[in-house]
């Protein structure tokens, strides 16, 4: 293959010469999200293993992370915020609490509320984990200038309102 070609143009390639009744640049674009989006995962499941965690609990803690101190939320604002069922995130939270990351702590005014928070051991890993997840998303967006991440980033987010 040449430096211009990859092996999507070749599956393109293929369905124009035998079945030309397909809009071939369909299959470009489906084949290489598809593509790409395993070199994506393989480059972020590299900072979860490094740091020792999977990415489903990377993803609850990031999430309690980026909402702020002091980094605690209620389970149904994570379920929210992750696009979890409440069974799936029970799952997590039960994993992060007996690895010691979360504490899980029923609220003062009404103890059948139960707020998840960061445990400092969670605090210490997460800090430790999102400046390799930045790297990783840097060296992943290298190849595409401000300008084009900015017009690839309007496009996505065109698409994704057909589905949200």
């Amino acid at each position: 293959m040449s430096k211009n070609h990859d092996h999507i143009d070749k599956i393109s390639q293929q369905w124009k010469e035998n079945h030309s009744g397909f809009s071939h640049e369909l299959v470009e674009i489906i084949g290489r999200f598809s593509r790409l989006n395993k070199h994506l995962d393989m480059q972020r499941l590299a900072v979860y293993k490094r740091i020792g965690i999977n990415s489903g609990e990377f993803d609850v803690l990031a999430t309690l992370y980026r909402n702020g101190a002091p980094f605690r939320l209620m389970p149904s604002d994570l379920i929210k915020q992750t696009l979890l069922t409440s069974g799936a995130m029970t799952n997590r939270l039960d994993k992060l609490e007996q690895k010691g990351l979360i504490l899980r702590e029923n609220s003062n005014e009404d103890r059948r509320c139960v707020f998840i928070e960061l445990s400092d051991s969670g605090l210490m890993l997460i800090k430790k984990g999102m400046p390799l997840y930045f790297e990783v998303l840097n060296s992943i967006y290298n190849p595409l200038d401000d300008d084009e991440q900015n017009e690839l980033n309007a496009l996505l987010k065109k698409w994704m309102t057909r589905f949200e």
